[in-house]
């Protein structure tokens, strides 16, 4: 039997929509910020195309390293309006990045409380 990793991606995927709404967070409090950018994180799918295979500890003489480093890196997002101001940010394109960040966090949940169950279910027989 494989070792199942759905915790760990879970976990991973969590991990970047917290970022993801750490930076839109941010891009609202810089909304009358006179030249400000609005930023977004790489799609999660290219962090885990870059993502390397981490070493497993297969005894407790190994020495285990915390290699969680963060793959997500800020990058420019493509604003709806530019204001004289020079600032990119746009409130209603934040607050609509919020809501689907907030929507995947919630299937994220539900899929490994899903799975949870399923686990329990096959342990108890």
């Amino acid at each position: 039997m494989e070792a199942i990793h759905l915790f760990s991606l879970a976990s991973r995927r969590n991990d970047w929509l917290a970022t993801r709404q750490a930076t839109i967070a941010e891009n609202v409090a810089h909304v009358d910020t006179p030249g400000y950018r609005a930023k977004d994180v790489q799609p999660f799918r290219e962090v885990m195309d870059h993502t390397r295979l981490q070493m497993a500890a297969t005894s407790p003489a190994h020495l285990e390293l915390d290699g969680r480093a963060r793959q997500t890196r800020t990058d420019k997002a493509d604003s709806w309006t530019i204001t004289h101001s020079g600032n990119s940010v746009s409130v209603e394109q934040e607050l609509m990045k919020a809501s689907a960040v907030a929507r995947d966090h919630a299937l994220s949940t539900s899929i490994v409380k899903s799975f949870h169950r399923m686990i329990l279910t096959s342990v108890k027989g």
